[in-house]
């Protein structure tokens, strides 16, 4: 079996995923800045700093795959997206092309593409639309995996990752929805198929008000099986206490949107 390294391994999605990535790559690495705190007796954990480009290096010796959910996972001061996001990332694509890793299956978001209206269907092929400095971050990613994958050879696919859970917590997430069992089959796409050049694919569920086509990953085999209708009046009620937030409201990204929005707010429709 590959040696699989995982970024962020303290992490929300992490955590979630050292419960059932095991059970397909037994021979899996763990990193991140610091060690999570149930970390058990048969886990392999090795401490990074991801703006340390010698001790990303010394984590990817002897990996085959990657995993990188590493990083700062939220908006947040420039010099924090800086270091974490895009210093981190290079040191991450970098590190592995120097240990001769094989494939890299990088976590992006929805918010590179935020600043695109809800009524807007898009694919994997238009123009970014970050909304926020963490979303700008998430480019920057995708670009160098396009980069290492062209330069170098690795194998590399983005995943835009929509709302990761169990459930959708609000309108919003119905249609950006994505179970942790769906993940993890994007990421078997991303270290196995046989095809993978430089791929990115949305990290969505089967949501019937999806805003995303995600044909790409499913011309891979890619067969979600979270639908995010079964929990809709979970994610309505809940969506009735919250605020009215018209900008927010109007485009993908949600609040990342609203938050220190000061642009051309005659750009949001209103019904």
């Amino acid at each position: 079996m590959p040696r699989i390294l995982m970024t962020g391994a303290s992490g929300g999605i992490g955590t979630r995923l050292r419960e059932l990535l095991p059970k397909i790559y037994p021979d899996l690495v763990l990193s991140d800045l610091t060690e999570p705190a149930n970390l058990s007796s048969n886990e392999t954990f090795k401490q990074a700093d991801l703006a340390d480009l010698a001790a990303v290096e010394s984590i990817c010796e002897g990996v085959d795959g990657i995993l990188h959910f590493g990083g700062f996972s939220v908006e947040g001061p420039w010099d924090t997206i800086l270091q974490a996001n895009i210093i981190g990332t290079y040191n991450l694509f970098e590190a592995a092309r120097r240990q001769g890793v094989k494939r890299v299956v990088f976590a992006s978001s929805n918010h590179t593409m935020g600043f695109y209206p809800r009524h807007s269907r898009i694919g994997t092929d238009v123009t970014p639309r970050p909304d926020s400095r963490y979303g700008v971050s998430k480019v920057f990613g995708e670009a160098v995996g396009a980069l290492y994958a062209d330069k170098h050879g690795l194998g590399v696919t983005c995943l835009r990752i929509g709302n990761f859970g169990d459930r959708p917590l609000d309108q919003r997430r119905l249609s950006i929805f994505l179970t942790p069992e769906d993940l993890v089959q994007l990421c078997q796409i991303g270290l196995e198929h046989p095809g993978i050049h430089f791929e990115v694919f949305y990290g969505a569920s089967y949501n019937e008000r999806a805003w995303w086509d995600n044909s790409r990953a499913y011309e891979f085999g890619y067969r979600p099986s979270g639908r995010a209708e079964d929990f809709r009046e979970h994610a309505t009620a809940e969506q009735a206490k919250l605020p009215a937030d018209p900008v927010g409201d109007f485009y993908q990204g949600g609040a990342f949107c609203s938050t220190e929005f000061d642009g051309d707010a005659s750009r949001v429709w209103k019904p």
